[in-house]
């Protein structure tokens, strides 16, 4: 791991500090953000929790999700980012920590673009709260029961319920701590992971009913319409999972998901199985992510949708 006792020196020093997420908040952003929130208040730490979009509604019951805040006007110290691999992925609020006067980054993706003064970095973490758990570790401040069930939602998702090559001894390590803080773990399991909203379900169903192989089966890909969100009331987070069932289609090595955000716009989510490495197809197109689990945002035209597709079959060429 690179940057620990930087962030920990950098930490102490100041007094006003902001953290915000990527858009589009996931759990393991918000997981890690409102964990390290909460701990840093611990310390006396005037702490601003940022996240521009709305919270989806299985994300709600987290503690301290109340205390979310769109965005800030006030100068801070410092500006920590967490799962954030580029600048633009903060938002509105890069504003913020434009303004700021020293900035951290706290990340596990593989490829990224540095923005901070201090980076906490390691690409083998299995999610950003694992990170987290050690920065705080490492500022001495005890975990709670509110920390330890952000923690653990950051891990959760992020692994796919450690179902994601990312998982590591160190992963089930830190799980098992944090289970003694009183979580009731299969609760923490069926609503962040295995309860659906009726929304999600239809769109799943919808993208898998529209799914095209190529390459003999071994990709898969899929386009859900602004039409079909539409036309089941839902809202962007319930089609998060739609790539992961795309995963388990028996034979694919690479599962590509797009997703019209509006009539200009696509949001493209690629999965890859075997070690194929997609994050070298979405920096072409200013994305990130890890080898195995990456996304970008690309024009919402056919020529687009061709030329994406074209680059990730030459990867089984």
């Amino acid at each position: 791991m690179h940057g620990l006792a930087l962030a920990k020196r950098q930490i102490l020093k100041v007094k006003d500090i902001a953290i915000s997420g990527h858009v589009n908040p996931d759990g393991d952003s918000l997981g890690s953000l409102l964990s390290l929130g909460l701990g840093l208040e611990k310390l006396g730490k005037r702490v601003y929790m940022l996240s521009q979009d709305k919270i989806p509604p299985h994300y709600k019951f987290l503690p301290g999700v109340k205390r979310l805040q769109k965005t800030l006007k006030k100068r801070v110290d410092l500006a920590i980012a967490v799962d954030c691999g580029a600048k633009h992925l903060l938002g509105r609020n890069q504003a913020v920590f434009e303004k700021a006067k020293a900035v951290l980054e706290i990340d596990h993706h593989q490829f990224r673009k540095p923005f901070g003064d201090i980076q906490l970095l390691d690409h083998q973490a299995a999610a950003v709260g694992e990170l987290v758990y050690l920065l705080l570790k490492r500022l001495k401040v005890g975990i709670t029961p509110e920390i330890a069930e952000n923690l653990l939602v950051s891990i959760i998702v992020e692994t796919n319920s450690f179902q994601l090559p990312g998982v590591r001894p160190l992963t089930f390590s830190l799980c098992s701590g944090l289970l003694k803080k009183d979580i009731d773990f299969p609760k923490l399991i069926d609503t962040v992971y295995a309860s659906k909203t009726k929304e999600a379900v239809i769109l799943s169903g919808i993208c898998l009913a529209r799914c095209k192989f190529l390459k003999g089966g071994k990709i898969v890909w899929s386009i859900i319409r602004q039409r079909d969100f539409l036309r089941v009331k839902g809202k962007d987070y319930d089609a998060d999972t739609v790539a992961n069932e795309m995963r388990s289609i028996k034979g694919v090595r690479i599962v590509v998901l797009f997703r019209e955000k509006s009539k200009r716009v696509l949001r493209v989510s690629l999965r890859s199985k075997g070690g194929i490495n997609i994050a070298t197809v979405v920096e072409k197109y200013n994305g990130g992510g890890h080898f195995d689990i990456a996304g970008c945002y690309l024009p919402n035209h056919p020529r687009s949708i061709k030329g994406l597709l074209s680059q990730v079959e030459d990867l089984l060429s």
